[in-house]
């Protein structure tokens, strides 16, 4: 029986502006690692999780499979926080012991028996081993050279095999899996997303998971005048945006009857704005419910008509709570390319009824005046109406 060269399969992880963070870098390490922990926890494995210089190592069980750690890899691509993913042998601290990794690391491949260029890319992290990393790259590629005949490129290789020789071991592979980059999902602290069922929404609460905030969804349903069918994409979606952060929650608001009270206040030009006022304001009484020190819409500058700079002054203006608009400078091409890489697209495209349309002038205002606003709103009691309306609030647990 031959016994391989290769050891033990494990998983190594990059971290991105992680390393920039001086005094605090701890502290988003540790928030890191929770998440990476988090996010295996589904998988059953116990994993032993170390932390070097602007890595950290998933070791796995002993007799962990291949494919098993392939799944571990890919898992971790969608953790916040870090920008590549290797999937890595841990072989002894020898350099014989790595040549012959390399070596066997190499055979069989498709792209090797096509003829590759192909460079070595050492990096020591522990200065006692006996071989610099210019040698290490010498020795290791010389080898390779010769076994397989592949041609040389140290410029721009089809081809890299990676070895870090770490403080116990040496880590070796080929390629990686691009991460989300970003920061830690909950170093930020929680943000509340307005979550329509639209394409905007979901990116925009992805695009703030990746710069440290936990989020919770706030849905808008125009129940009793719509069925539950917005629900339900507003879940799927939610479910959809849950690998990147784990223990989502859905918050449901039946709207309905509030805009109904809109729409009959007379003003038909000034009803989506008054609307997205009375959201904000039910948003802002749920965030401090729950916590939540900001408020995330999709907003794009120009988009629609509600969102001119004059109705978007308008908006902030009703509530007191920061609003975080993370897609204020993209276009809509933009926006759907980055839906489309986290999974969201598809749904968002799905048929509904959107309590929106529950408002649908002829003509909108694009230019709508604070006061006016506050008009309709001191009918309505609006400040009251928003609390009444976060009582009627409903939690949709997310199925396993």
């Amino acid at each position: 029986m031959t016994v391989s060269a290769l050891g033990e399969p494990c998983v190594l992880l990059k971290l991105g502006e992680v390393v920039l963070k001086g005094r605090n870098r701890e502290m988003f390490e540790r928030r890191l690692q929770a998440n990476i922990r988090a996010a295996l926890k589904e998988t059953g494995l116990k994993v032993d999780l170390r932390q070097r210089h602007g890595v950290i190592a998933i070791f796995l069980p002993e007799g962990t499979s291949v494919e098993t750690a392939d799944a571990v890899a890919e898992r971790i691509t969608y953790v916040p926080g870090l920008v590549w993913i290797h999937r890595a042998w841990r072989v002894a601290k020898t350099p014989e012991a790595v040549t012959r990794a390399a070596v066997e690391l190499l055979a069989g491949r498709d792209d090797v028996r096509r003829g590759v260029s192909f460079a070595v890319r050492s990096r020591r992290r522990d200065k006692r081993f006996p071989l610099t990393s210019m040698q290490l790259d010498r020795a290791v590629g010389g080898e390779l050279n010769e076994i397989y005949g592949l041609p040389v490129n140290l410029k721009n290789p089809e081809l890299v095999v990676s070895i870090e020789v770490d403080r116990d071991e040496v880590f070796v592979y080929t390629g990686g899996l691009p991460g989300q980059g970003g920061l830690p999902v909950g170093i930020s602290g929680r943000g509340l997303v307005l979550m329509s069922g639209g394409i905007d929404s979901p990116v925009a609460a992805y695009r703030m998971m990746r710069r440290g905030l936990r989020v919770d969804f706030l849905h808008f349903s125009g129940i009793p005048f719509t069925t539950s069918e917005s629900i339900y994409k507003a879940y799927a979606l939610v479910r959809a945006l849950d690998k990147f952060q784990g223990g989502s929650r859905l918050w449901v608001v039946p709207f309905g009857k509030a805009q109904q009270s809109i729409k009959a206040s007379g003003q038909d030009r000034l009803a989506v704005i008054a609307q997205r006022r009375l959201m904000l304001k039910t948003a802002e009484e749920v965030a401090h419910r729950i916590r939540a020190g900001a408020l995330i819409t999709g907003d794009s500058l120009g988009q629609v008509s509600s969102q001119t700079l004059q109705n978007i002054t308008a908006q902030d203006d009703a509530v007191d709570l920061p609003i975080l608009r993370p897609l204020i400078g993209l276009d809509k091409t933009e926006i759907m390319a980055t839906a489309r890489a986290i999974g969201t697209l598809a749904i968002s495209e799905l048929p509904d009824e959107d309590c929106c349309t529950l408002l649908a002038p002829r003509r909108a205002e694009t230019a709508a005046k604070i006061a006016d606003l506050k008009q309709i709103e001191k009918r309505l009691d609006a400040e009251e109406l928003a609390v009444q309306l976060a009582d009627s609030l409903q939690e949709y647990k997310l199925e396993g």
